[in-house]
């Protein structure tokens, strides 16, 4: 979900239904943490379930970690899928946060199309067979809509939309990396000294850099030859970095490096997929970020730059706490692996706290009860 939206909840089913636009996706076989400060979301972070011993506690851990480092009040578990996969990791990520000191004020399951919580025993307000979860039929789902957000049916279409181009386009962008690939030689056959010749290099792809973000700001987009010149001069570390100090919190940003990734060949994939990772993350799209991250690391594992962001998603780091955007060489955030997808997310408050039991900023319930769970009402 993109910064400059601000969805209300107020009870569960507001918040089940805000949770695919935090991701641009729905969730399936996962465990979801919503974090809160005061009345506020500040974090989500989503993990497949695991079976036990295939590492579960230590991902647990690991997710209690990232949560920690949020500095938060309290935080939701939500589990989506059948009870016999769902309940074991719900336990364990809850335990793993209360370990961490974090308080869980509740542990939900959804399938189905219906919800239960592990809390909850009263029948007149948690029915056996759950509670009815109809998000198209909900005020955030609407709003959410309205303000132009996107929940893809699951991952794998989030996947898709920055796969590599296939059939005629693939050929097309083939035969025109090969004439990027002829003039790149034209250039370095000029005889230039090495200094002159990474001065032809870098002024040929700050230019393209800025050919690019104008067509793409106005709408339009590259041809394949301008694709592949573009992604051959991203090789030049000094050219990518460019790119990257220049990256926004615009949509148009994304829509570029997207474009970019999925038409160069499968050697120029690494520059642009951290550009899209990087402008993803900026604009609060944690899902996207990993996924464009995940191609980068998938073409080169030893990519510095996909190192780097890999680990930034992985602490789940807000991009408001990078001032400056320093070089990677001096950005040391510590060998952290990643935990699946924390949107980094900072949403603005709306509505008067609540006066009924609260999800998160107030600490862990006040009381068992179920029957003001309405009442509540966060910003998301």
């Amino acid at each position: 979900m993109t910064p400059d939206c601000t969805l209300t909840v107020r009870s569960d089913a507001d918040l089940l239904a805000a949770i695919p636009y935090m991701f641009g996706f729905h969730p399936a076989d996962s465990v979801v943490v919503v974090a809160f400060r005061g009345r506020t979301v500040m974090f989500a972070a989503r993990q497949d379930l695991r079976p036990d011993g295939d590492h579960a506690e230590e991902a647990a851990g690991q997710a209690a970690e990232v949560v920690l480092r949020q500095d938060v009040d309290g935080a939701m578990v939500i589990g989506y899928g059948e009870r016999d996969r769902v309940t074991p990791t719900v336990q364990r990520v809850s335990r793993a946060l209360r370990l961490a000191e974090v308080p869980v004020v509740d542990e939900l399951r959804l399938t189905g199309g219906r919800y239960w919580s592990y809390r909850c025993e009263e029948r007149g307000c948690c029915p056996v067979e759950g509670r009815p979860h109809r998000p198209e039929e909900t005020a955030v789902a609407a709003a959410a809509t309205f303000a132009g957000q996107v929940a893809l049916p699951d991952r794998a279409a989030l996947i898709a939309r920055i796969a590599a181009v296939t059939g005629a386009e693939r050929k097309a962008m083939a035969d025109a990396t090969v004439r990027a690939e002829d003039r790149i030689a034209e250039l370095m056959a000029r005889d230039l000294p090495d200094a002159g010749l990474a001065r032809a290099v870098r002024r040929a792809g700050r230019a393209a850099v800025r050919d690019a973000e104008r067509r793409y700001r106005s709408g339009r987009r590259l041809t394949d030859d301008e694709v592949a010149w573009l992604g051959a001069m991203l090789v030049d570390v000094a050219v990518r970095d460019y790119a990257w100090e220049r990256i926004g919190v615009e949509t148009w940003c994304a829509d570029l490096w997207t474009d970019v990734v999925r038409r160069v060949q499968p050697d120029y994939v690494p520059a642009p997929a951290c550009l899209l990772g990087f402008a993803a993350w900026r604009q609060g799209q944690g899902a996207l970020a990993y996924a464009a991250v995940d191609r980068a690391l998938a073409a080169d594992r030893e990519y510095v730059m996909a190192g780097l962001l890999a680990q930034i998603l992985g602490l789940g780091l807000s991009p408001a706490a990078v001032l400056g955007w320093p070089p990677v060489d001096r950005l040391d955030l510590g060998d952290i692996a990643p935990f699946t997808e924390p949107p980094p997310r900072r949403p603005a408050v709306s509505g008067p706290r609540s006066s009924g039991r609260t999800t998160g900023g107030g600490g862990p319930a006040t009381g068992r009860g179920r029957s003001r769970r309405s009442s509540r009402r966060r910003a998301v």
